[in-house]
């Protein structure tokens, strides 16, 4: 044990936070377990809802720290592809995306010119 007085303030320190993590740990770990019983399982329902909570308990560890951004994205995208194996698709469609794709047969405008400015007096 440490002697002094920062360095025993540091011990409780990380003994806290160290509960905190491995909490946040167990929700992802018991999230992502439920998942994987619901993909062995077949319903498509429960995989999505239950992905949808595995994903929202990682973007939550991410945003308290425990978690750094890429090993959540690695996650997700992990789950998510155990996921599409009983429902085909789990993201809901993006309406955006459709409305961003610009149509092939686009009409293509002839390149423009500058106009010539008129001299102010």
């Amino acid at each position: 044990m440490p002697i002094i007085k920062s360095a025993i303030k540091r011990v409780r320190q990380s003994a806290k936070r160290r509960s905190r993590n491995l909490a946040v740990k167990r929700a992802i770990h018991d999230d992502v377990r439920t998942l994987q019983d619901s993909i062995a399982s077949g319903d498509k329902k429960a995989v999505t809802e239950n992905l949808k909570a595995a994903i929202s308990e990682i973007d939550r560890a991410v945003k308290k720290g425990t978690l750094h951004k890429n090993t959540a994205a690695r996650r997700k995208s992990s789950i998510t592809k155990q996921a599409n194996t009983v429902v085909g698709s789990a993201k809901p469609a993006d309406k955006t995306a459709a409305a961003k794709v610009k149509p092939a047969a686009a009409k293509k405008s002839a390149p423009k010119t500058k106009a010539a400015k008129p001299k102010s007096k």
